[in-house]
C-alpha cells in the first residue's frame, strides 16, 4: 500500500488557489512580496477550487520514488477531499472537524480529530482562513541555480518551526496560476506537485464531502 504523508497534502493545500492581480504584468516581473500580496488577495476572496494534481515523493539519499496521480475539491471553511486514482485508490476528507483517509487496498478507513492533528499547522490555518502568508512565512526569490528545469518563483519558509516543512518552491504561469510546487522537509524529503485543469469557484455538492467505504471495511477510530 501506498500512503502519501498527509501532512504534505495540508500544507500545500492554500497554495493550489490561482494568483491574480490587478494589472496584466506577469508574475516573473513582480517581485516575490507583490506575489505573494496576490496570492493572499486572491485567496480570501475565493470560495471554492477544483483541480487534478501528479505527485512525485523522493526521499534524501534513495532512488526510489513513489507517484501518484488524482484530483481534489476545497471548499472554504475548512472542506477538503483529495482523490488517489494511482498508484492505488485512496480518499482523504476533512470537514473541519474530523479527517477520514480510506485505504482500498487495506480495506480501512482511519477517522482522527481535525483540530488535534491541524492546530499546530501554519498552513492549515492560512487556508481554514486564519492565516496570512506574509506573517506566517518568509517570502523570498528562490536563490542560487536551480538544478531541474525553469526556476521556481517564490520561496517560502515558515517563520516558526515546523515539524514537517522547511521551505516550499512554487512556479506560475503567465496568468498567475500556480503550476507546481515542491515542498522539502528537514530531511532532505522532496514532495513534487503539478496541477492541472484549475477551476475556481465551481458549484461544489455538499455530500462531495462524504464518503461511505465500501461494506467489509475496518473502521479505525483515532
Amino acid at each position: 500500500m501506498t500512503i502519501f504523508r498527509f501532512y504534505t497534502l495540508l500544507a500545500l493545500l492554500f497554495m493550489t488557489w490561482p494568483v491574480l492581480t490587478a494589472s496584466a504584468v506577469p508574475a516573473a516581473e513582480l517581485t516575490a512580496l507583490q506575489k505573494a500580496a496576490g496570492l493572499q488577495a486572491t485567496y480570501d476572496k475565493t470560495t471554492t477550487f477544483k483541480a487534478d494534481f501528479s505527485q512525485t515523493s523522493a526521499m534524501k539519499l534513495s532512488r526510489r520514488q513513489r507517484e501518484g496521480r488524482g484530483s481534489l475539491v476545497i471548499k472554504k471553511p475548512g472542506l477538503i477531499r483529495w482523490d488517489y486514482l494511482e498508484p492505488d485508490h485512496q480518499v482523504i476528507i476533512s470537514d473541519g472537524r474530523r479527517i477520514s483517509m480510506y485505504f482500498a487496498e487495506a480495506e480501512q478507513l482511519i477517522v482522527m480529530p481535525a483540530q488535534e492533528y491541524l492546530q499546530s499547522d501554519v498552513t492549515y490555518a492560512f487556508f481554514a482562513g486564519q492565516g496570512d502568508l506574509s506573517r506566517d512565512f518568509e517570502v523570498e526569490e528562490p536563490g542560487g541555480d536551480y538544478c531541474c528545469g525553469a526556476p521556481p518563483d517564490l520561496m517560502l519558509t515558515p517563520k516558526q518551526p515546523h515539524p514537517q516543512v522547511e521551505y516550499l518552491f512554487l512556479w506560475l504561469s503567465d496568468d498567475f496560476l500556480i503550476e507546481r510546487m515542491q515542498i522539502f522537509d528537514h530531511y532532505g524529503s522532496v514532495n513534487d506537485l503539478t496541477f492541472s485543469e484549475l477551476k475556481v469557484n465551481p458549484p461544489v455538492a455538499p455530500e462531495t464531502f462524504e464518503f461511505t467505504p465500501p461494506p467489509g471495511t475496518e473502521i479505525i477510530e483515532q
